[in-house]
C-alpha cells in the first residue's frame, strides 16, 4: 500500500523507495517535457488462490430456532391475510358467477324465444294445410269416423258394424 509520504510527494522531491533499484535516474535538472510521477506508481498488487476446499463450516445452535421462528410469523401473517382476503375474493368470484348466470339466463331467454317463434311456425293452419295436401290427405267422411264409448270397461274400443 501506498504511505503518505509516496501520496504527498512533489515531483521536485523524490520519494524513497524500498526496492534497492530505482526505476528512474535522479533528476538532476528539471525536464519539462518528462512527465511526472504518477500516485501509487510503487504499489504492486498481487493476487493469491486461496483454496478453502478443505474447511467445514460449524452448525450455528441459534440458528434452528431462528429459522423455525421465521416459518411461523410467516405462517400467521399468511393466515392473517387469507382470513382479510378471503371475503373479498369471494364476493368478487360470486359477482362474477352471477354475472355468467344472468348471461345464460338472457341466452336461453332468446333461444326459448326463437323456438317458441319455430314452433308457432310449424303449427300454423296454413302450413299444416299445405303438408296435408302435399301428402294426399283429405278430410274423413262421416263413415270413416269411428267413436269410441266410454263405459268404464276395459275395452279399448268397439267397432259397429
Amino acid at each position: 500500500m501506498a504511505t503518505q509520504s509516496t501520496f504527498f510527494r512533489t515531483p521536485e522531491t523524490p520519494a524513497a523507495e524500498p526496492f534497492a533499484l530505482r526505476r528512474e535516474a535522479p533528476r538532476t535538472e528539471r525536464d519539462r517535457c518528462k512527465l511526472r510521477v504518477f500516485p501509487h506508481e510503487d504499489v504492486v498488487f498481487y493476487c493469491k488462490k486461496i483454496d478453502n476446499s478443505r474447511l467445514v463450516r460449524e452448525a450455528d445452535p441459534r440458528a434452528g430456532g431462528a429459522c423455525w421462528t421465521v416459518i411461523g410469523a410467516a405462517t400467521l401473517v399468511l393466515a392473517f391475510l387469507t382470513c382479510i382476503l378471503t371475503p373479498n375474493v369471494m364476493n368478487r368470484v360470486a359477482g362474477y358467477k352471477l354475472e355468467s348466470l344472468r348471461a345464460e339466463a338472457q341466452t336461453l331467454a332468446d333461444e326459448r324465444r326463437t323456438l317458441e317463434l319455430q314452433e308457432a311456425n310449424r303449427l300454423s293452419p296454413e302450413r299444416l294445410d299445405k303438408l296435408a295436401r302435399r301428402q294426399n290427405l283429405v278430410t274423413p267422411t262421416a263413415n270413416q269416423v269411428i267413436h269410441l264409448e266410454n263405459t268404464g270397461e276395459s275395452k279399448v274400443a268397439m267397432v259397429n258394424k
